[in-house]
């Protein structure tokens, strides 16, 4: 969707990831989150056979929940990262 409704851009709004505002612990326990290597490989497959064009609808859906959780991810990680700058820096 990109009317704004979906739901990784509807808590990019609400984590407002631009501005700092976590303690250096929160921020540092936020970017040590990663997906399981099981997680790594079966997005690798599926990442492979989306270039192939040989997705079943299932798993067409199933890339999409890996792409979601990996934008909420990198969302959670850019306040993480904004937030040791902000604790760095005192602004």
């Amino acid at each position: 969707m990109i009317d704004g409704s979906d739901e990784v851009l509807i808590l990019s709004r609400a984590v407002d990831a631009e501005r700092g505002g976590w303690s250096v612990e929160t921020a540092r326990g936020i970017l040590s989150i990663s997906l399981s290597e099981e997680d790594r490989m079966r997005s690798d497959e599926l990442a492979a056979k989306a270039r192939d064009g040989s997705l079943t609808v299932a798993e067409e859906i199933e890339i999409e929940n890996y792409r979601r959780a990996g934008r909420l991810l990198e969302l959670l990680k850019s306040k993480a990262r904004a937030s040791l700058r902000r604790n760095e820096t005192g602004k």
